[in-house]
């Protein structure tokens, strides 16, 4: 059996029940550290599960999954992910690949950002599409997801923005030189996403949408860091004054309200700049 075992958001002990008896039993557990990260690292994981042997698996193990499957017709064999499993597309595709190689696969689920967002007090079937915000560079600097904010916008809806992070990332010198050298971790922070979307919204022309329909400066936002964790931290203020708020340590995300309810603009106000 593979199981692909969400680990919820905070730290070793949110993990199901039903998750620990699989790590507990499994031959082999991989612990994905790409696509997010815990408040908490792999010693207190092995700690509370009781087993010293994690093996973390970056983006490249992950995704070729060969490594991952290898025996898990025969075996168990547990791969750990923060949040929910199908929180990211890499996952899907394992259980596929995992499902057409004959070999039986079983989601253990948890808590992710797109549902503990509701912490915010926002309604969740009032957010609309959900947009992952990339590190810009010097020459790469994509703002498609901007639109998509705009099209949730232009319905009333509020947006979660994901912010990007960069674990084992390969350095350029080592692409040349064909040696694996790899970049410091970085995790965007709500300040650096909100700058760029100010960039954005100076470079476009003027919308046709009525202003409140539009992104501006003076959007409301919520920033939200650390969710699920003993430190959970959240603001809500205008999208200017996002760039200047000290949120702390990772993960960040950033909420663009819509149209407010009245119920959501009182929670809101109680942690409003």
């Amino acid at each position: 059996m593979l199981y692909i075992i969400g680990l919820g958001l905070g730290d070793e002990k949110d993990i199901t029940y039903k998750g620990l008896e699989a790590v507990k039993k499994a031959n082999r557990v991989y612990l994905e550290e790409y696509t997010s990260i815990l408040t908490v690292g792999k010693r207190a994981l092995e700690a509370f599960y009781e087993r010293d042997d994690l093996i973390v698996a970056d983006r490249e193990l992950v995704e070729q999954g060969d490594e991952i499957l290898r025996d898990a017709d025969c075996a168990d064999v547990a791969l750990l992910v923060v949040g929910d499993p199908f929180g990211a597309t890499t996952h899907t595709d394992l259980a596929l690949r995992a499902k057409k190689a004959g070999i039986r696969c079983q989601i253990i689920h948890n808590a992710s950002i797109m549902n503990a967002i509701g912490c915010t007090g926002l309604q969740l079937y009032s957010f609309g599409e959900t947009v992952s915000i990339p590190f810009w560079t010097e020459t790469w600097q994509p703002d498609s997801f901007y639109d998509k904010i705009i099209g949730n916008l232009s319905r009333g809806l509020h947006t979660l923005c994901l912010l990007d992070i960069k674990v084992k990332e390969p350095t350029l010198e080592s692409l040349v030189k064909k040696k694996r050298e790899y970049e410091p971790p970085r995790f965007m922070t709500v300040n650096q996403a909100a700058s760029q979307l100010l960039q954005i919204i100076q470079r476009k022309e003027s919308s046709q949408l009525s202003p409140e329909k539009c992104l501006s400066a003076d959007s409301i936002c919520i920033a939200v860091c650390r969710v699920g964790s003993s430190d959970q931290k959240m603001t809500s203020t205008t999208l200017q004054k996002v760039t200047a708020l000290e949120m702390g340590p990772p993960l960040h995300s950033l909420v663009i309200a819509g149209t407010l309810h009245p119920l959501e603009e009182e929670y809101i106000s109680e942690f409003s700049l």
